[in-house]
């Protein structure tokens, strides 16, 4: 069948879904292939739950109402970038090695104040969570906001292929996923991807002009971009206030300086907002309704999430970590008021033969910071850290166990790791 008549099928249909577990009513399923699965084995299920037609590229399971295709993957980014142009509507895309995801969250939040906003959920940031996002837009969608991951050299590009951002924003180029781009001017060169796709379609980036690496790239690849200091012809200053454990922010904007109260921990997290109050502007909201919308913004999932528990502050970002985010979090740490302070690290994935050296670092910076406490978690900081002085579990399951026998009151604690750690567990032993 070809792209055209499936999406044909798919504008009488109710969405699509990758998920024969949670496929609805009307739903097309598509088949896809991961590293344990194959989707194929499931679409009698989804179709058994209601799906209209179940999308498969493997013969061997036709049956009525099955589609057969060369590749479902293909498909289903075909069909996603249809759908795109059918939608004309802006699309803003966000990149970056730290703060992607918090950076969208804020934005979404800012612009829904004006538009009807349609933008990634959770981590649907790859190939496969882009095109869903793209393709669950209602028809009333006035701007879309796509977050985009990559571990790769290639994946934004082709993401871009996808989703043809008008506009674009890099948060930083950092060390994560670098065991997948080989080197820092890998990662630089996958992250400029989205520059590059917004000079070929006269885009326009919105960058951190305090950044020098993003400025230098900017000025040799960009034809149109616009500065968060200066979004709309007049000066933006975003600076930190001095506070206790959320971060406070003043804004001075049109002669006038306001005070933002957020939600978020970490200092880190300010040219995050910084990013989303100059797109704002930049996309005509009002400041009223960016303050608000700042103010009443509450984090998610694990990211600079600040948790009150009947024993002890949690200061919970272990969603993800590399060496930037890793060192830039005990340097917040540092410096808030605590009486007892308690660090709690699990390894940074994805580092490749870098792991253990970047590890080492992260160490180094932990011998200069003041705690009660320090723990350590995973086969990376258990090994390396036997002359550091700091307690080390190979996983957190040994940890749990620990703290199990070892009840922790009164303390300000972070916890910061990679997703695949699992630190989440821990939360309710604190």
């Amino acid at each position: 069948m070809k792209t055209e008549q499936l999406y044909n099928l798919f504008k009488e249909s109710k969405g699509v879904s990758t998920d024969s577990r949670t496929v609805g009513k009307g739903q097309i399923f598509f088949a896809l292939w991961g590293d344990n699965y194959n989707g194929n084995k499931f679409a009698s299920e989804a179709l058994a739950r209601g799906a209209s037609c179940a999308v498969i590229d493997d013969p061997l399971f036709e049956t009525e109402n099955t589609i057969l295709v060369d590749d479902c993957l293909f498909e289903l980014q075909a069909l996603a970038s249809n759908f795109r142009k059918e939608l004309k509507v802006p699309v803003l895309a966000i990149t970056g090695s730290n703060g992607k995801t918090t950076t969208k969250e804020l934005l979404a939040a800012i612009l829904s104040k004006k538009f009807k906003v349609h933008f990634t959920k959770g981590n649907l940031n790859n190939h496969i969570g882009v095109p869903l996002t793209i393709l669950s837009a209602p028809a009333d969608t006035e701007m879309l906001i796509i977050e985009m991951g990559a571990s790769h050299i290639g994946e934004i590009r082709t993401l871009c292929l996808i989703a043809k951002p008008d506009y674009g924003i890099i948060t930083n180029i950092g060390t994560a996923h670098i065991e997948g781009f080989g080197s820092a001017d890998g990662v630089a060169r996958a992250k400029t991807e989205l520059y590059e796709h917004l000079r070929k379609v006269n885009g326009i980036a919105l960058y951190n002009d305090k950044d020098s690496l993003l400025t230098e790239k900017i000025f040799r690849i960009i034809n149109r971009a616009v500065p968060f200091s200066d979004p709309t012809g007049i000066d933006l200053l975003v600076d930190l206030v001095p506070s206790d454990l959320a971060l406070r922010i003043s804004i001075t904007y049109l002669h006038h300086t306001y005070i933002i109260n957020t939600n978020l921990f970490g200092s880190y997290n300010l040219e995050n907002v910084r990013a989303a109050v100059a797109t704002g502007l930049f996309l005509g909201v009002e400041m009223k309704d960016i303050i608000e919308a700042v103010e009443q913004y509450q984090p998610a999932n694990n990211r600079s999430q600040i948790k009150t528990t009947k024993s002890n502050t949690l200061l919970c970002d272990s969603y993800n970590a590399n060496p930037t985010s890793m060192c830039l979090a005990l340097d917040s740490f540092s410096a808030i008021k605590a009486d007892r302070k308690i660090i709690i690290l699990g390894d940074m994935l994805e580092l490749g033969d870098k792991s253990e050296e970047e590890h080492l670092k992260v160490l180094k910076v932990l011998q200069s910071h003041i705690a009660e406490k320090v723990l350590l978690v995973g086969p990376v900081f258990h090994k390396i850290s036997s002359k550091s002085g700091f307690k080390a579990f190979d996983n957190v399951d040994k940890l749990m166990e620990f703290l199990k026998g070892d009840t922790l009151k009164g303390n300000t604690i972070l916890i910061k790791g990679s997703r695949g750690m699992g630190l989440e567990k821990i939360y309710d032993l604190l």
